[in-house]
């Protein structure tokens, strides 16, 4: 990797650590906002990972045209880079508003098509945290010890750049102090353009002809990822469901659930059945109460039938096959609570803050008001 190259690229991983770092602090709701799903974060992640696969890909065929060796090292970040972008966007499921099997929608935390959140969390937390500081420290270090570095060289094994290791090491330190809510969706990303990194000089050290303006190409495939990124966040978050039904669906589901969560607390002897500062799916919030069979006999369940399919009331998905969601805020500093229940709605994209309901989002406030 070159010398500019290579300043670039840790410039780039340690600047946007520090970047969301500096938002947390200053920005909280910016912060909050630009790490949910379908911002310019969580494409940019796709979009790194996906066309470093493609250019793995490149790399791999160059390889195989100049040394006549067997690419398979290449060919399997490839596949590794294209399956994580494609776990990213769940399959394309979130984008396009398909429904999951029922599997998925009661194993996968998230109740979407993929399946690293069907893993437990250690293992997910684990597994990431080897495959950076494996992958791109402790392999690169070992090329410094000769006999690790022919070992390597027979087994077809190709290390990243040692010149990345600084900036791979900060993303595995990041994410072992998780210093901020949503730390793993910033250290996602950065290695999604470490692995760009790598795959842009693989193909550049096997190309037939050496190209004189490497830094030129990388620089403007860098700048088309985060292009890609901030597109596609703004399409995804601007895309709605044609279907004009479904907004009347979600208002009148949403009016059921505030139904059965006040007849439910009311039964209970509560003026909540949630406490301060929860933020979960519904499904998920249910069954860890245990209020799932309760609320199976309430008004929202009553609605099954041709606008309702019993696998959207037994998981509470919306019209548009999302999650809904129930959010409990509190201030203790004032004494301010808020509680709503809401749908992503049309966009299927979270537009609502911690306090109030926004954009396209369809829902109830249970407790407290949307103004301050």
């Amino acid at each position: 990797m070159s010398g500019r190259l290579a300043l670039v690229a840790n410039a780039l991983l340690l600047g946007l650590l520090l970047f969301f770092g500096w938002l947390q602090w200053a920005h909280p709701n910016a912060y909050y906002e630009s790490v949910q799903e379908d911002q310019a974060l969580e494409w940019a992640s796709f979009w790194s990972f996906f066309v470093a696969g493609v250019t793995f890909i490149v790399a791999a065929r160059r390889q195989r045209r100049t040394t006549g060796a067997v690419p398979w090292f290449f060919v399997g970040l490839a596949l590794f880079c294209v399956l994580v972008a494609m776990e990213e966007i769940s399959w394309g499921q979130r984008v396009f508003g398909h429904r999951p099997p029922d599997y998925f929608l009661a194993e996968n935390y998230q109740q979407e098509i993929n399946l690293h959140n069907i893993a437990g969390t250690g293992l997910r937390v684990g597994l990431l945290r080897a495959i950076i500081l494996g992958y791109g420290v402790l392999l690169p270090l070992l090329t410094l010890v000769p006999a690790a570095r022919r070992l390597l060289d027979r087994l077809g094994i190709l290390p990243p750049p040692i010149e990345l290791a600084p900036s791979m090491f900060a993303l595995f330190w990041v994410h072992l102090q998780y210093p901020w809510k949503f730390t793993g969706e910033i250290v996602e990303c950065g290695l999604g353009f470490a692995f760009l990194f790598v795959a842009m000089v693989a193909a550049e050290d096997f190309a037939e002809a050496r190209s004189r303006s490497t830094f030129s190409r990388a620089a403007g495939l860098t700048t088309l990822v985060i292009a890609l990124g901030f597109g596609t966040a703004v399409w995804s978050q601007n895309r709605a469901s044609s279907d004009p039904t479904y907004l009347g669906l979600a208002e009148a589901e949403t009016q059921a659930l505030k139904e059965d969560f006040t007849a439910l607390a009311k039964e209970r002897e509560k003026a909540s059945i949630t406490k301060c500062n929860v933020h979960k799916r519904l499904y998920t919030f249910a069954e860890d109460k245990g209020y799932a069979d309760p609320l199976s006999t309430g008004r929202f369940a009553s609605r099954v039938g041709a606008q309702m399919p019993e696998a959207r009331a037994k998981f509470f998905l919306d019209p548009w096959n999302s999650p809904y969601w129930i959010r409990d805020r509190c201030d203790d500093d004032n004494g301010r609570r808020v509680m709503f229940i809401y749908s992503f709605g049309r966009n299927r994209s979270r537009d609502s803050d911690r306090w109030t309901l926004l954009g396209d989002d369809i829902g109830q406030y249970l407790i407290g008001h949307p103004s301050p």
